[in-house]
């Protein structure tokens, strides 16, 4: 089962390119290809060696990776927004927000990242049509993610030693 646990795989340069798990990440280590950044307290043994078991790995020689964009959707709104309300900061389930235009449409606000924003029904409500600050609301300031959204989406549990790394509160 440990073998089977996730390890945090970072380019050299620390920006979160992957998860493997640690057989993998074990074999990279032993390779030269990767240094330990984060490990667990926990052992593993071969008949010839002892090592921790990895929690995040980084790349010895940078890895170029094509410019990606996140494709824009609901899901992917609502990951960036860790599924709190951007108004009143509660979290809630899928089911329970919408997407709200910072800026509305009806002023000429778009439909992009730096516009739309996750929102709780009962936040959306009192929004209604106008900005934030005419509603005596916060004003919120999205943006694009990060590229390592992908990371994010595939995460259920991770350890606490990942947060640094995948600028997670």
């Amino acid at each position: 089962m440990m073998m089977n646990s996730n390890v945090l795989v970072l380019n050299a340069s620390y920006e979160a390119i992957n998860i493997c798990n640690v057989k993998r990440a074990i074999k990279m280590i032993v390779r030269g290809v990767a240094y330990v950044e984060e490990k667990s307290d926990k052992q593993i043994h071969s008949p010839n060696m002892s090592m921790s078991i990895p929690l995040v790995i980084r790349l010895i020689n940078y890895v170029y990776i094509p410019h990606q964009s996140v494709r824009f959707s609901r899901k992917n709104v609502f990951l960036r927004d860790r599924y709190i309300c951007q108004y009143c900061h509660k979290q809630f389930p899928a089911s329970e927000l919408t997407l709200d235009h910072v800026i509305p449409i009806s002023r000429g606000g778009k439909t992009t990242w730096d516009n739309i924003v996750t929102a709780c029904k009962k936040c959306n409500r009192k929004k209604g049509g106008r900005t934030p600050k005419e509603a005596q609301m916060p004003n919120p300031h999205p943006k694009a993610p990060p590229v390592y959204l992908h990371i994010m989406r595939q995460l259920k549990v991770y350890h606490q030693s990942w947060k640094k790394y995948l600028y997670i509160d």
